[in-house]
């Protein structure tokens, strides 16, 4: 898809070493959340489950955020998944944006939510709390992750039944997709819950880790350090919980530089 051309007046704005993109599509979710695609750069190379710091001109000058990377590697756009806060320096613009505007994007992706992260087997779990799904939704659209795993485990827990359509979206769009339907098969179980409304699946995902449900859902044994390997991603308190539950269990957290049984993406916590 050719992109269309930047206007010089913008160009003449961007800071130098950084990529301006064009919007091409937006899709608002609920008034809390949307996501959307842009051109992606000639040469930006990044691994699935990495971040990059997106923004926009304000007031004359670059405000930007961590934000993950929602497609997968190979895909020739780039998307992102991001809550609306009405009063945050950045979201409360780029909540705005439409298909012809222009997002900039620093050069140098980054994070730990990479498969090479992790020590390889046999199932992989990724828990998510709201926008934390977006770094998954590149992972489970990457032939990659189900070439390294037997299994693939994605738990998204918001507030409201509405604001779980994202991850709807993603598998169908799997399902719909020959080449990923062919390559995912049934390794793929998605396990979405609500925390505010009644719904089949009901109740904070470490809740549920704890009293064992979870895994009776989904007809799995407990964690085994053996063969379990996961990834965190949500809010400041599921990161602990879900970490101190991963670590009772007797996995290890791991790194880029230190691969283990499971890894946390801590970039946007705070």
């Amino acid at each position: 898809m050719n992109a269309p051309a930047k206007t010089e007046e913008f160009a003449s704005t961007v800071p130098a070493g950084v990529y301006a993109e064009t919007v091409l599509s937006v899709t608002h979710y609920t008034d809390r959340l949307f996501r959307f695609r842009m051109t992606r750069p000639d040469g930006f190379r990044f691994r699935s489950g990495e971040f990059a710091m997106i923004g926009l001109m304000v007031e004359g000058k670059p405000i930007y955020r961590a934000y993950s990377i929602a497609s997968p590697a190979w895909d020739e756009e780039l998307e992102f998944f991001s809550i609306k806060v009405p009063d945050g320096p950045l979201t409360q613009h780029l909540q705005k944006i439409k298909p012809g505007d222009q997002v900039l994007m620093r050069k140098k992706p980054t994070g730990t939510l990479v498969l090479d992260a992790l020590t390889p087997g046999k199932r992989l779990y990724m828990f998510s709390t709201g926008t934390g799904i977006a770094p998954f939704a590149s992972l489970i659209r990457d032939p990659e992750t189900y070439e390294k795993f037997e299994e693939v485990i994605l738990t998204h827990t918001c507030r409201d039944v509405a604001e779980l359509k994202y991850g709807f979206d993603l598998v169908e769009e799997i399902r719909s997709n020959e080449l990923l339907s062919e390559i995912v098969g049934d390794k793929l179980k998605h396990y979405a819950t609500v925390t505010r409304e009644d719904y089949p699946f009901k109740g904070r995902i470490t809740d549920l880790m704890a009293s064992g449900k979870l895994f009776a859902d989904l007809g799995v044994p407990p964690l085994d350090p053996a063969i379990d390997r996961g990834m965190i991603c949500g809010s400041t308190a599921m990161l602990k919980d879900t970490k101190d539950l991963l670590e009772k269990a007797g996995l290890t957290e791991g790194a880029n530089n230190k691969p283990a049984e499971f890894v946390i993406e801590r970039a946007f916590v705070g």
